[in-house]
């Protein structure tokens, strides 16, 4: 799951222990986000940022929440053609599990693994949740090492 730092960064979940992961507007990143379970980890990555990469690790508490932000006409993320009876749009609450010792860069990522292992590494990727095959997802955990 991506957020660029100076929005929502891996500071931010640590302070905060939970966070609700709202405003997706794609419905591709959103469906991603749907097939989700209570339980599922999700790395934490950095983008837009120098250098882009994975820099912690969450697991998902809750699924299948109504995003509060579609409503808000001030908000962000508001979207006009949502209303409370049909949303559009949801989130997941996540929890912060730790931070790895080592940043590992979109770089790294291109020389360790292709598209198919690591979705997030395809050029022109813009989706803010990509699914991880589980063989890649165990990979990288034993790579990153340990949390804090």
């Amino acid at each position: 799951m991506k957020s660029e730092p100076d929005a929502y960064g891996i500071d931010d979940l640590r302070r905060e222990g939970t966070t609700l992961w709202d405003g997706i507007r794609n419905y591709q990143a959103r469906n991603f986000m749907r097939s989700m379970e209570v339980g599922d980890q999700a790395f934490f990555y950095h983008s837009n940022c120098k250098p882009p990469g994975i820099i912690g690790l969450m697991e998902v508490m809750e699924t299948g929440l109504v995003d509060p932000t579609q409503f808000d006409p001030t908000a962000k993320y508001y979207d006009p053609k949502s209303s409370p009876e049909k949303p559009r749009w949801d989130c997941a609450r996540l929890r912060f599990l730790g931070e790895f010792d080592a940043l590992l860069s979109l770089d790294q990522l291109r020389e360790l693994y292709n598209e198919e292992q690591l979705p997030v590494i395809k050029r022109g990727n813009r989706l803010s949740i990509l699914p991880v095959p589980t063989d890649t997802a165990n990979d990288l955990l034993s790579r990153l090492g340990q949390l804090h």
